[in-house]
């Protein structure tokens, strides 16, 4: 495959994997649907988990949809240059632009062209996710937990929509169901990275909510996991049940394969509120995870409960 880059040897995609290059010609069809196979398989192990569950006719479209939503948070958070994110995402985005008159390059495109088509998806998922990315380079604090949903919105949300679409569901009231669940995964990953966001210059934890338990930034900065900060997250953690609650109707709701999957995923969610409870909502410096032999667990508890 072809993939000299457009740019010059000061452009930001220089720190990023060079695969993720735009190439000067586009890969054929059987070559993009290689890379996002390959990208899937390779970036993230709870892909491969996910995907035994998948109708076998859909997994090339999900690992478009996931190479997709792969290169497109790291072009937001790899490069550790707000400036050069937002570049990379604008020309990321004249890529989702061309993707939709058929004069796409990247194998990311060329291959999610064909999923486009076939399901009929809108571009408003997609360019939702961008509006996220773009969001973290410049807010990196949320006054309100209603901000902070509104971030989720677009950071979350589209990849269930997106899920759905290549499903066959386009209904609003599946979507709703699918947003709490987005949006409680969204929200269980922030609780579980707290000091890795901050590392990073953020905190999603509402400001409102630093205030109102009497937690401050030079709390999380300094690892203090002290009673009011340990409060705050048992009460985080709470909410975040409730939007997985939520959610759950969406289960029965859609058909056998893509409820293993949908399962799967909030229970992983859950799993992770489980373990920061476990930990005595300890966060701070000490990330809470949930181990492969678990997850592994997890997933044959979901199948064995679709079989009786």
């Amino acid at each position: 495959m072809n993939t000299a880059v457009t740019a010059d040897s000061q452009s930001p995609w220089r720190t990023l994997p060079g695969e993720y290059a735009i190439p000067e010609h586009p890969p054929t069809l059987a070559e993009a649907r290689e890379y996002c196979r390959r990208l899937a398989r390779t970036h993230y192990e709870n892909f491969s988990v996910a995907t035994w569950f998948l109708p076998r006719h859909l997994r090339q479209h999900f690992y478009n949809v996931y190479a997709y939503c792969r290169i497109s948070d790291d072009l937001g958070d790899e490069t550790n240059n707000p400036a050069a994110s937002l570049q990379l995402l604008s020309e990321w985005e004249a890529e989702l632009d061309a993707c939709y008159t058929g004069h796409s390059r990247h194998p990311v495109f060329v291959a999610l062209s064909e999923t486009i088509k076939q399901f009929d998806i809108p571009k408003g998922p997609f360019a939702d996710l961008l509006k996220a990315f773009r969001q973290d380079q410049t807010v990196t604090r949320y006054p309100t937990f209603n901000d902070l949903l509104g971030y989720c919105e677009n950071s979350a949300n589209p990849v269930g929509r997106l899920v759905l679409y290549v499903c066959g569901y386009r209904d609003p009231e599946r979507q709703a169901l699918s947003d709490f669940t987005c949006t409680a995964l969204q929200l269980a990953n922030f609780w579980q990275d707290v000091s890795a966001d901050w590392n990073k210059g953020r905190i999603y934890v509402p400001l409102e909510d630093l205030r109102r338990f009497g937690v401050s930034e030079q709390d999380i900065a300094e690892s203090r996991n002290s009673e009011p900060f340990r409060e705050m997250m048992k009460f985080e953690v709470k909410r975040a049940r409730e939007w997985f609650r939520q959610g759950l109707p969406l289960i029965k709701s859609v058909d056998r394969s893509l409820a293993l999957d949908i399962e799967l995923f909030s229970r992983g969610g859950q799993e992770i509120l489980n373990a920061i409870e476990a930990q005595g909502f300890v966060v701070l410096g000490r990330r809470p995870s949930i181990s492969r032999r678990r997850k592994l667990y997890l997933a044959a508890g979901a199948a064995l409960r679709n079989m009786l």
